[in-house]
């Protein structure tokens, strides 16, 4: 149980920012400074426009493989390239997910 207080002084430009960024972090703000103090790791939510844009790539990347997988046996060249795109497309999510 939290029962301490610990207080510390910055500009109202600090303050604001802070509070942006724990917003953006889906935190408190004493959550927030709390969890950079300690070092954590503090990854920004997505918002749902990014959301939006993220399960549209996957559907891309599925959509790449599957015209890959249908040109394999007639077209390898084609195939390959499709294939490499829809490889590029998932390194660019993984990236996202970062």
């Amino acid at each position: 149980m939290k029962r301490e207080f610990i207080q510390f002084r910055c500009s109202i430009y600090e303050k604001k920012m802070l509070k942006l960024k724990a917003k953006k972090a889906g935190l408190s703000l004493s959550e927030y400074c709390r969890s950079s103090a300690f070092g954590h790791n503090i990854i920004e939510r997505l918002t749902p426009e990014q959301m939006e844009h993220y399960a549209m790539l996957v559907k891309y990347k599925n959509n790449f493989k599957r015209i890959s997988n249908m040109f394999k046996k007639r077209n390898p060249k084609l195939s390959n390239e499709v294939e490499q795109l829809a490889n590029e497309i998932r390194n660019h999510l993984y990236n996202f997910n970062k």
